[in-house]
């Protein structure tokens, strides 16, 4: 199994293209893109830049978009047309925000139900991220959908879970276990009891923090070589304010975001290497 690093444009200014973070991204290691097509500064310049990059593309969809409550039938049109906005574009996968966490468990057995149907249609994967705001948005409700569906993949971004749980989850390890069963894809952002993102996790005060969700990764990533995955995928999603914290008064931002991210692709890359190796002996 191999890892491909991912970069989310999260917080990258398109405005001038992309042309000048080719070589910092490449030299990160990271082979892929990860977005929202809606996001991006200018359709055509990103998709072009995809083209004559050579860089893969990890879609991300969000149903309803980022508007509270709404019904099934709603979620499920939106995903269709953001998915139908895509596929043309060979996505790796998509990355979906999906669901609601207003709804009640009957109602979300239906929807993910409908996902996967949809899912099979379309012949490209669909991973549902464990966030806030969503169905995933913490563990106690993503257990039962992931027991109902066991083909339904999932995008393990734990730091959401620490913020709405506010612990680091001592008490949630089957639960982990199950969701690492079902990833396809990992957000490696460290999260904290009161946020889901800590100001820098290179600072030794965030030492614990990281070496937990560190152990959850871990747990993927052996899970996945279990399923016989030839290719895992991560992005070091750390975000810009306000998930990056600021300074008060000036906002100064407390840390260097895209170098927050190259670290941990560069650290992610280097204990995958060891773990695979290790788990192979």
């Amino acid at each position: 199994m191999k890892l491909k690093l991912v970069r989310h444009l999260w917080g990258v200014d398109g405005t001038q293209g992309y042309d000048h973070y080719l070589q910092p991204w490449r030299e990160a290691g990271y082979e892929a893109l990860e977005v929202s097509i809606r996001y991006v500064h200018d359709r055509a310049v990103f998709l072009q830049f995809l083209k004559e990059s050579g860089f893969q593309w990890v879609p991300q969809i969000y149903s309803r978009d980022f508007v509270p409550g709404g019904t099934i039938r709603e979620h499920l049109d939106s995903l269709q047309q953001q998915i139908d906005e895509c596929l043309d574009h060979r996505p790796l996968f998509f990355n979906a925000h999906s669901g609601s966490d207003a709804w009640s468990l009957a109602e979300a057995e239906d929807f993910y139900g409908a996902v996967l149907e949809m899912e099979r249609k379309i012949g490209v994967p669909i991973a549902h991220e464990t966030h806030r705001l969503r169905y995933f948005g913490n563990p106690w409700t993503t257990r039962p959908i992931l027991e109902r569906y066991p083909t339904l993949m999932l995008t393990c971004d734990f730091s959401h879970w620490v913020c709405v749980a506010e612990r680091l989850l001592p008490d949630c390890g089957e639960i982990i276990q199950l969701a690492a069963q079902h990833c396809q894809h990992v957000h490696a952002r460290v999260g904290f009891e009161e946020g889901p993102q800590v100001s820098d996790p290179r600072a030794p005060e965030w030492a614990q923090h990281l070496a937990v969700h560190e152990g959850w990764w871990d747990q993927i990533w052996k899970s996945q070589e279990r399923r016989g995955m030839v290719m895992s995928t991560l992005t070091p999603e750390f975000g810009p304010a306000p998930y990056l914290q600021l300074l008060p008064f000036t906002r100064e931002p407390v840390a260097n975001l895209a170098d927050i991210c190259d670290w941990m692709a560069r650290r992610q890359s280097r204990r995958f290497s060891t773990e695979v190796k290790s788990s192979a002996c």
